[in-house]
């Protein structure tokens, strides 16, 4: 069994001031070790309809066909519900209230995936759900300038939502310093759904793995199952799509 990873009073206090806070080592060797052995078993799951929705992407590279993120997982794979429910405690002590799973998802960035542009996790409408989110993101593969890490600026959550579904603009970045945010096996990263953030391309033959489990404060609802249902009318997993329909993902 893992163990629950606990955020000390000047990590909750710098995720209300900065938007963010990397927590170095939150899980030990042993617990990276079991972790990265569910990943794998994700990874093998069979792609198919009414389980864990998988989305691809083309290489950069050489336009090979690679696994872009797997969303919905929690509810197909024991070890990663345990997982959620563990850094669940970690997004109640940052929103200082009981928190509930709002979605979850593993971003790949495979060798020569893409990056995200600068954008607002809250742009992708989740203000029709709640209206307080903490994204707990934990580190499954190093990751480095050269891989893409996360990008981050501080402060700037508190303006509230800059623009609707579509990357920020220089207009909306002006004054943004992003900084990078390397992480290593076992890091988490906190970040508030109005935290502006980006990354950048994967240029290397190695993987970058990042966990996303995204809560919201239980007051407010627990919304799990409806944004799943909005968001499968919208844009299904790869597998489930219909041929003649174009999808188009905003943020």
């Amino acid at each position: 069994m893992i163990k629950t990873p606990a955020l000390s009073e000047d990590q909750i206090a710098a995720f209300e001031r900065d938007g963010f806070v990397h927590v170095p080592a939150a899980f030990d060797a042993t617990d990276v070790e079991t972790i990265l052995a569910w990943t794998s078993e994700v990874m093998a799951m069979p792609e198919v309809p009414g389980r864990q929705w998988v989305y691809h992407e083309k290489s950069r590279v050489d336009g090979a066909d690679l696994v872009n993120r797997i969303e919905k997982i929690a509810p197909f794979h024991d070890g990663y519900r345990r997982l959620t429910e563990a850094l669940g405690d970690v997004a109640s002590s940052a929103l200082r209230e009981p928190a509930v799973l709002f979605k979850e998802k593993i971003n790949f960035k495979m060798p020569g995936g893409g990056g995200f542009e600068p954008h607002q996790d809250a742009q992708a409408g989740w203000n029709d759900y709640a209206q307080d989110f903490v994204n707990v993101m934990l580190c499954l593969d190093e990751a480095t300038i050269e891989n893409g890490c996360l990008e981050v600026t501080a402060g700037h959550h508190k303006r509230g939502l800059l623009r609707g579904m579509e990357p920020l603009t220089e207009e909306d970045m002006e004054g943004m310093d992003f900084v990078h945010c390397p992480t290593k096996p076992g890091d988490l990263v906190l970040f508030d759904a109005y935290c502006p953030h980006r990354s950048a391309p994967n240029p290397t033959n190695a993987s970058r793995r990042m966990y996303f489990a995204t809560y919201n404060k239980a007051s407010q609802g627990d919304h799990y199952d409806r944004y799943h249902a909005d968001k499968h009318r919208n844009f299904p997993p790869d597998i489930e799509r219909e041929p003649d329909r174009e999808y188009v993902y905003k943020v």
